[in-house]
């Protein structure tokens, strides 16, 4: 058996590592936590190019359009503050062409990832889609947004979506190992399979634990280490959204950001304050305590509410004693293996 490969990494390495241009890059994270430090690395390192998948794009998606990072975007829900009238980087880069949009419903968008986490080049899909704009009206996807084919065992029209396997995911949970064993719980949404259809995945996470934790509570587990590329421990990484178990909604930062949003030079001067002028998570905590005080933001760790506790005890933990004998047979692997051999049943 392999030893396993650790991956702590920082934000930047990570994010010049596994992030390119032109990359097809999907927000692991729907509508809470998510995974603003690595949204802000992207941008101070200034990739561009993306086709961007997000189930729920608020500030997120809003900043990485705003920074002329995103080409096309994949989306069910975005902020869009205002309306066509109001204020949103999406709205004036829907406006301007430098922007383009697929909008598909929860369930279909869910449809295209659970396909691409198992290997399925297509998913079926509800047909009373068929009568609503979002079939109808399409965008750079053209024919590939839906196809309608033959069941080939009732002969029935059936609508289907497209696998989506984008080229990294990145995301943000609660805690995580040094080998990239993930742990997230509270609203899960898309959240596992945005990272499993995805090649490559960036974790961040509140906190770096023993894998020991990890294995106390393997039900809290949603990305297995040999599929994770990178794991960043950023404490306060999704402010100003919430982390089940952390921090709470930060309303004066929302607040903030959506009267910036109203205008491209507001918004502009809003990520020169709190991106580009912080170069990393704890250099943007500090400035917040800067500008509001330290008792803000305490104001919003949660207070602690646990789980009771589960028994995952079990009479062994292998198939093999101490003395290295099945518990079954009684026999070592070297006996089974002659045993099997001597009947003309081991195979290479």
């Amino acid at each position: 058996m392999s030893k396993p490969i650790e991956k702590v990494m920082s934000a930047p390495d990570a994010v010049k590592r596994f992030v390119n241009d032109g990359d097809h890059l999907i927000i692991g994270n729907y509508t809470v936590g998510t995974c603003m430090e690595l949204v802000f690395e992207i941008i101070r390192q200034g990739k561009k190019g993306f086709t961007l998948y997000s189930q729920s794009g608020i500030l997120d998606v809003e900043l990485l359009v705003a920074a002329g990072a995103v080409e096309r975007l994949v989306a069910t829900y975005v902020l869009r503050s205002g309306g066509r009238n109001g204020g949103s980087a999406v709205e004036r880069a829907l406006q301007d062409g430098s922007l383009q949009i697929e909008d598909y419903t929860n369930y279909n968008y869910n449809a295209r990832l659970m396909a691409g986490m198992h290997g399925f080049s297509f998913m079926q899909v509800f047909e009373g889609i068929m009568v609503t704009d979002l079939f109808k009206k399409r965008s750079f996807m053209g024919e590939d947004k839906y196809r309608v084919i033959k069941c080939p065992y009732t002969g029935k029209d059936v609508v289907t979506v497209p696998a989506a396997n984008p080229d990294v995911c990145i995301v943000h949970v609660q805690r995580a190992d040094k080998f990239g064993n993930a742990q997230y719980w509270g609203a899960i949404g898309s959240v596992p399979a945005a990272a499993l259809a995805s090649k490559r995945i960036i974790i961040t996470c509140e906190e770096i634990v023993d894998t020991e934790i990890i294995r106390s509570s393997p039900h809290h587990t949603i990305i297995p280490a040999f599929r994770a590329d990178a794991v960043i421990e950023v404490p306060w990484g999704a402010h100003p959204t919430e982390v089940v178990g952390h921090y709470n909604q930060d309303k004066l930062m929302w607040g903030l950001f959506i009267m910036a949003a109203a205008g491209g030079k507001r918004l502009q001067a809003w990520m020169d304050e709190w991106v580009f002028n912080c170069q990393d998570r704890q250099a943007y905590i500090d400035h917040y305590v800067e500008r509001f005080g330290s008792g803000r933001l305490q104001k919003l760790v949660a207070k602690p509410l646990y789980s009771a506790p589960a028994n995952y005890g079990s009479a062994f933990h292998s198939t093999w004693d101490a003395n290295g004998k099945d518990r079954g047979t009684g026999l070592t692997m070297e006996e089974i293996e002659n045993l099997l051999e001597e009947r003309g049943l081991l195979h290479d």
